[in-house]
């Protein structure tokens, strides 16, 4: 079992005054930093705020804790170290990504893209129409929400390059097959683009579990600084051309990142590899088993709010109704503006937001008018039962 008060001991926010009495339901748009990210990024900012890689003792420690914070993460995921790559956000890493397809692809080959995606995901293939790329649609079930692999089957044919789907979406929350939908993919020669951002909250990737050639990732959204991570599998990064300074091209997590690197927030994520190592040292277990704590932990809280959504008419829950199959994140329809329902909780002690989340496309293909968007309820592993209890009090009131 999870420790929920040594979990809650990590989150500065829980002890600070002026969020006593919230109860954070928007984690699928920001989690709550953790006190090692926070200290590392302290630190890096009062004590290392130089050049790094330099010959001299402030800029080689500032180095050193951006080193650590790739190959302590890439350890994790089970990738190499210079398989993963760090950019500003997972958007930005996404369109990198695309200009390299575009001169990595001939016009005339094919991108599939779902429309059960987040925009990151989606948008950046899509423009790559303009080039001559073909863009086909794998879509989800207009009730349901679920991607069906046997849709992407007869999608697949020896003209497909890529195929590139989320782990789950932002608003459906369906956790899809990644090693199947992967396993496909490879066997009519494609290469797979996994958008992780709704899943790695909830359990870091395990690369060679998944297959997936990339996957990205935001740090912000699992406990850390606002960065994007990006994992290519090396085989494909050493293919694709390279989009950074020309001089980095034979470094392979450089060819990803055209900007420089934000050095700070690139070593405080270090302190997201200490979170979870600290937390499987407290529970006794490895940290690739951390993240089946913590989906325990959010699997239990999920049962009752899902009970009592259950036993509502006047309302619509997006994607599945079991907790076992998706993450934490509940996206509800109703016949008021999302927006509206979440400024209505505020007062209640309900930290929520309403809108379209930038999932457009996937609120449009289940039915749902993306100007009225929905209320999205979302949370984490260091959410408690009380608060769960708060949430379910404070939609009777406000439905």
């Amino acid at each position: 079992m999870l420790d929920l008060t040594h979990v809650r001991a990590q989150f500065p926010a829980f002890s600070e005054p002026t969020l006593q009495g919230q109860a954070f339901f928007e984690n699928a748009g920001g989690s709550y930093t953790c006190r090692p990210v926070i200290d590392r990024l302290t630190r890096f900012y009062t004590q290392r705020k130089v050049q790094p890689y330099a010959p001299y003792a402030a800029s080689e420690a500032g180095g050193a804790e951006m080193d650590e914070a790739r190959s302590r993460l890439a350890r994790l995921m089970n990738v190499a170290p210079d398989e993963l790559s760090f950019g500003p956000s997972t958007t930005a890493n996404t369109y990198v990504l695309a200009q390299a397809f575009r001169r990595f692809m001939r016009p005339g080959e094919v991108i599939i893209v779902t429309d059960q995606d987040h925009e990151a995901n989606s948008g950046p293939w899509r423009r790559l129409a303009e080039e001559g790329i073909k863009i086909r649609e794998w879509r989800m079930n207009p009730r349901t929400g679920h991607l069906d692999p046997a849709d992407l089957e007869a999608l697949l044919d020896d003209d497909v390059r890529l195929v590139c789907f989320p782990h789950c979406s932002n608003v459906v929350a369906e956790i899809n097959p990644v090693a199947e939908i992967t396993a496909l993919a490879h066997a009519a020669g494609a290469f797979t683009c996994v958008d992780g951002v709704s899943y790695a909250p909830h359990g870091l990737p395990d690369m060679d579990a998944l297959g997936a050639d990339i996957y990205l990732f935001s740090a912000y959204k699992t406990y850390g600084p606002h960065q994007g991570l990006m994992l290519i599998r090396r085989a494909l990064a050493e293919a694709l051309p390279n989009q950074g300074h020309s001089f980095n091209g034979g470094s392979l997590y450089k060819r990803f990142t055209p900007a420089g690197p934000d050095h700070a927030q690139v070593a405080a994520c270090a302190g997201i590899a200490d979170y979870i190592e600290g937390l499987a040292a407290h529970h006794g277990v490895s940290a690739a088993e951390v993240s089946g704590l913590m989906r325990a932990q959010e699997i239990a809280l999920s049962g009752p709010l899902l009970d009592y959504l259950a036993g509502r008419n006047d309302l619509r829950l997006l994607g599945p109704a079991e907790a076992e199959g998706r993450a934490p994140t509940f996206a509800l329809a109703l016949d008021r503006p999302g927006a509206e329902l979440a400024a209505a909780l505020a007062p209640h002690g309900i930290m929520a937001g309403g809108g379209d989340f930038y999932a457009v496309r996937a609120l449009q293909a289940l039915g749902v008018d993306p100007a009225r968007g929905v209320l999205r309820l979302s949370f984490t592993h260091y959410t408690s039962e009380a608060e769960i209890s708060q949430l379910i009090s404070a939609l009777d009131a406000v439905l």
